[in-house]
């Protein structure tokens, strides 16, 4: 019976509704008539096809393009990554290649249309601000996933091996700027600017990237894996210190004009160390749970928003402003590994995989047209590899630590990855860097990303060989 009263309401309710609206509209259309306006149904068909017409506008439409652009990122990255991870490879450089492929080097030469429709100029703008919100937000995780309280007790190994896996590549990365500034470099840029960021380029070492072969290989309790993450935090850390300040030379022009860029970075590191982290420990103790209020969560999200925005306005990049809004929240890791839970499917499943379709929309590999271009490539990817893995080696030989791990503790630190991406792109639109120079350094990230994984698989072989040749008792 029951049944039977809601449904004559219900029947009731929607009736009386539609008599209501039928009533007002027939009113209304009395109300157009004193206007002089035809009805929808009186009005004459417009020429030609008005259906294909909206149609076609619709899908042009900023939004629409945006939402398609989208959907093409996340499916090609996820595939690429699916087969990357078959490959025994990070799904980071499966997305990676995804971006390049779906650039100007594969899909715009190959497919250009379709290249056009899904990529239209217009729409770059948009994707590539989308991408550096993705970029803060990924930032802001690199600096919360280092454990600064890592390099306690390992500061003479870490900061050894770390130092001169950059020191080495970056003076090797200035002697290739001096032979390469007179035909590669960007009209009316100084050879410091050149110089400076070429050397920077072949000294990052990607954290991100590094941190996870370490937990897909299950090295994070050993000391292999405790050393190379020390060395990876200590080199992040430096890197992008040396990275602020070759970025406020760019932009001020010289070292002397940048000097205003440095105090106000000095200033502001300072603010960040002494006043906002003490403030920011402050609602973690009074909540013993590592789970926050929204409004505690939101206010350490201003932060963040807030410290990059200071760093660009100061003119050493939004990003640094991130990694170090990352570092100075509370050192709780339960606090911080919340924190990541909540921000990183957003930055680093949706917005990130945009980054590397604007990089690859950059990248050009069709501008290495000549065997020169193609021999100067060649001669960075050596470079960077016998600079950075080559140096960090010897480096962790020099403190002790066997051929093995030195060996290993060297490939990994070769790794360059998503963090060598971000650094090119603000040499890019610094214009510090051409395109062609541009295209090369982001085929020695690729390189020296890819070849991490199988570099330590041989190095394991070799000694795994060694050992077994010398089993314990036998006469050597």
């Amino acid at each position: 019976m029951k049944r039977y009263k809601n449904l004559l309401f219900y029947v009731i309710t929607v009736a009386a509704a539609i008599v209501l609206i039928w009533m007002t509209i027939d009113r209304g259309s009395q109300l157009q008539s004193n206007k002089a306006i035809p009805s929808l149904i009186e009005s004459k068909r417009p020429t030609g096809q008005p259906f294909t017409a909206v149609l076609k506008a619709n899908i042009q439409a900023p939004l629409t393009v945006l939402l398609l652009q989208i959907t093409t990122i996340l499916v090609a990255g996820r595939f690429m990554g699916y087969v990357c991870r078959k490959l025994k490879q990070p799904a980071v450089i499966g997305e990676m290649i995804a971006g390049i492929l779906l650039g100007a080097s594969f899909l715009g030469h190959y497919l250009p249309g379709v290249s056009h429709f899904l990529f239209p100029p217009q729409s770059l703008g948009t994707l590539n601000l989308l991408s550096q919100v993705g970029l803060v937000l990924f930032m802001f995780i690199v600096g919360l996933e280092l454990d600064l309280g890592m390099l306690r007790g390992k500061t003479n190994t870490a900061v050894v091996i770390s130092h001169a896996s950059i020191v080495a590549p970056f003076t090797m990365g200035v002697g290739l700027a001096y032979f390469t500034y007179r035909d590669h470099a960007p009209q009316g840029v100084q050879f410091l600017s050149y110089a400076l960021f070429v050397g920077i380029s072949m000294s990052i070492t990607a954290f991100p990237v590094l941190a996870r072969i370490i937990q897909e290989r299950k090295l994070a309790r050993t000391n292999l894996g405790t050393i190379a993450i020390t060395c990876a935090a200590a080199d992040d850390v430096t890197a992008w210190c040396i990275l602020a300040l070759v970025i406020a030379v760019v932009k001020a022009g010289s070292i002397w004009s940048a000097t205003y860029t440095i105090l106000l970075s000095i200033a502001y590191v300072l603010l960040m160390l002494k006043v906002v982290k003490p403030l920011l420990g402050k609602p973690l103790k009074q909540n013993e749970e590592a789970k926050l209020p929204a409004g505690v969560l939101a206010i350490y999200l201003i932060v963040l928003i807030a410290s990059a925005y200071l760093t660009d306005a100061i003119g050493i990049h939004a990003l640094f402003g991130a990694f170090m809004a990352g570092i100075v929240m509370p050192a709780d890791m339960r606090f911080r590994n919340f924190i990541i839970e909540k921000i990183e499917s957003v930055a680093l499943f949706l917005l990130l995989p945009l980054f590397f379709v604007s990089t690859g929309l950059r990248t050009e590999i069709g501008l290495l047209n000549s065997p020169g271009l193609w021999l100067l490539c060649l001669v960075v990817i050596v470079i960077a590899v016998v600079a950075k893995f080559g140096v960090s080696t010897l480096a962790a030989r020099f403190t002790g630590q066997s051929w093995s791990e030195s060996l290993k503790l060297g490939a990994l630190m070769n790794t360059r990855g998503l963090t060598e991406l971000v650094v090119l792109n603000i040499g890019y639109d610094l214009g510090v860097i051409t395109p062609q120079v541009f295209t090369i350094l982001v085929i020695m990230a690729l390189v020296t990303t890819v070849m991490t994984g199988p570099l330590l698989d041989l190095i394991h072989k070799i000694f795994k060989k060694e050992t077994a040749g010398h089993p314990a008792g036998s006469a050597v």
